[in-house]
């Protein structure tokens, strides 16, 4: 029977905002807060990560949560909205924080301790995509129809937010321990949890369906086999300075694509789909999820870059050592989150009023014009200008976030509300998973090229024998892009021992001084990243095309008044065929 999601009371919507943007914030956070940690993690597993054979290691501690929470999220939403909402987020908050637990108490040391750690951060990754999958879900049932984009706008501030907090987080709590960049979960995964069972309440519709056995396999395989893939593309392969051309790599993104177009094909002959392709005749659901997929694709990898571009060039171009660089990259990056916090609240509201085509278009181009800005700034940049353009970036951000899932949550039957809110997740993870494996593509291209030539003219003006300048100018870019990223000084990891000790001393110290790499990099690596920046420009260009075409404000309330009229709480009687055809065949 279909409860009025008034009954609980008024007090009800704050409790279930509070407790979701919690757990959608501690999932987030998580995301990026190993991304950080990792040189103090490896340290403590008594691992160089660097060493041979341990870059796909290295790839599944960074990259291991996210792809486990892209792959489960439809899945998730799909059966939350046979069994409960509520009972499957309370089941992910328990799921994450045993993996937080598991975690911090990882036992091993070594490959060992690896193995162990990426076994549970893909624990913490099932308990993620439960949170994901329901927490928007669970928002729309609480609220009425002119209040969500307010409230979806603070969720989905810790949905973005996190990541960067996870930033910072990551690099303050690692310079205690290890252990504690996956404890310091536990504590707000316990409150969460008991939180959640205590005061959160079914109040959606649910409707009893049966497993769609057949489209959960191939859907889970060929997305997980379109991962794999797209992760280890970022690896060498013989001579080439990435994957592409590995035909193992060749053969999973091939088999992913198979399995998916299988997939399809399987949802178009089952009673009960796992994924509902019918919800693609809404016209905001597949304008809004086909804008946030580019703005994903657009966006997904930016902050790697910027990581990267930080700890790589610009930090220690201004005298910091690079095992200080992880966190202070974390702190550099934080106006952007300061923009999205701004403006993610204030659009969402507005949109409630307004509608959301206004908001999430104009968000997409200030994100564009964000883009054009970074294109312009040189290797060595004024960090305050740099801060303008990141906060700039994050407002843009913030006006398309709560605008654009306010209108794909509001715009489905409340009967698909899980299964919604899984694939507009899935869709902005696997966006952002493309985009790092495009990003990465982009400046590792550009690098193979224009690096070698700068390293050999750069170490022979140094003093190194031109013989010896000339085999380390040939070393792989992707390895000095991850030395980077983990706080090394790339020559001095690269660059063997014997190598070292047999240089003059004063060769030596200039080589490995903070300015040395980052001057012969900062010119290759800008130019690439212009190029990562332009395609991001046409992206965010096609997002803000793809949101303009979402229609007017749209309310989908089921029976009564269609649009920004509709009255709140109007749900679908059970059984009422008619009703749930005409809503999922509107167009407006």
């Amino acid at each position: 029977m279909v409860q009025d999601p008034k009954a609980p009371g008024l007090a009800y919507k704050w409790i279930a905002l509070s407790n979701t943007t919690l757990g959608v914030l501690m999932a987030a956070m998580n995301g990026t807060i190993v991304m950080i940690s990792l040189p103090v993690i490896f340290r403590g597993l008594h691992v160089n990560p660097l060493g041979a054979g341990q870059t796909g290691l290295l790839l599944w501690v960074l990259m291991g949560y996210n792809a486990a929470t892209t792959v489960l999220l439809v899945t998730f939403g799909r059966i939350s909205d046979t069994f409960g909402k509520v009972r499957f987020y309370n089941l992910g908050f328990i799921i994450f924080t045993l993996g937080s637990i598991l975690s911090a108490l990882t036992p091993g040391t070594g490959m060992a301790g690896e193995v162990e750690l990426i076994i549970f951060r893909i624990v913490q990754g099932i308990g993620g995509a439960f949170l994901f999958a329901n927490s928007a879900a669970i928002i729309t049932d609480a609220f009425p129809a002119h209040q969500r984009g307010l409230a979806l706008g603070v969720n989905q501030i810790a949905a973005i937010g996190g990541s960067v907090v996870g930033l910072v987080l990551g690099g303050i709590v690692a310079t205690y321990d290890w252990r504690y960049v996956f404890l310091v979960s536990v504590p707000v995964g316990l409150v969460g949890t008991i939180w959640a069972y205590l005061r959160l309440k079914e109040i959606g519709v649910r409707t009893p369906r049966h497993l769609d056995g057949w489209g959960n396999l191939t859907f889970g395989l060929g997305l997980t086999s379109l991962m794999v893939g797209l992760t280890y593309v970022l690896m060498p392969y013989k001579n080439a300075s990435m994957g592409w051309g590995d035909p193992w790599i060749q053969a999973a993104i091939a088999l992913g694509v198979v399995l998916l177009v299988v997939f399809l094909f399987v949802e178009q002959h089952v009673p009960d789909p796992m994924f509902e392709l019918k919800l693609f005749r809404i016209r905001p659901f597949w304008a809004g999820n086909l804008s946030g997929f580019l703005g994903s694709l657009g966006r997904g990898g930016l902050q790697f870059m910027l990581i990267i571009w930080l700890q790589g060039i610009w930090l220690p171009l201004h005298g910091v050592s690079f095992a200080q660089t992880p966190m202070q990259a974390g702190i550099d990056t934080l106006p952007m989150m300061v923009g999205f916090v701004i403006a993610g609240p204030i659009s969402g509201a507005l949109s409630d009023r307004y509608g959301a085509r206004t908001f999430s278009t104009l968000g997409m181009l200030v994100t564009a014009v964000g883009f054009y800005l970074l294109t312009t700034l040189p290797a060595d940049f004024s960090f305050w200008v740099f801060a303008i353009y990141l906060m700039l970036m994050g407002l843009g951000m913030g006006l398309f976030a709560s605008p654009n899932t306010s209108s794909i949550m509001s715009s489905v039957p409340a009967e698909h509300r899980g299964v919604a809110s899984g694939m507009r997740a899935t869709f902005q993870n696997a966006g952002t998973v493309m985009s790092m494996a495009v990003f990465f593509t982009i400046v590792i291209s550009g690098l193979a090229v224009h690096l070698p030539p700068a390293l050999k003219s750069g170490l022979t003006a140094a003093g190194m024998p031109a013989p010896l300048a000339t085999g380390i100018s040939h070393l792989p870019p992707v390895a000095a892009l991850f030395s980077a990223l983990l706080g090394y000084n790339p020559l001095g990891n690269l660059l063997p021992a014997s190598v070292l000790h047999a240089l003059p001393r004063a060769v030596t110290a200039k080589v490995l001084g903070t300015h040395f790499f980052a001057q012969l990099i900062s010119q290759p690596f800008s130019e690439s990243l212009r190029t990562v920046f332009y395609m991001s420009i046409g992206l965010s260009l096609v997002a803000a095309v793809a949101s303009l075409l979402r229609g007017r404000h749209y309310i989908e309330e089921i029976h009564g008044p269609r649009g920004a009229d509709a009255p709140d709480g109007a749900q679908l009687p059970d059984g009422d065929a008619r009703a749930r055809a005409a809503a999922l065949e509107s167009t407006d």
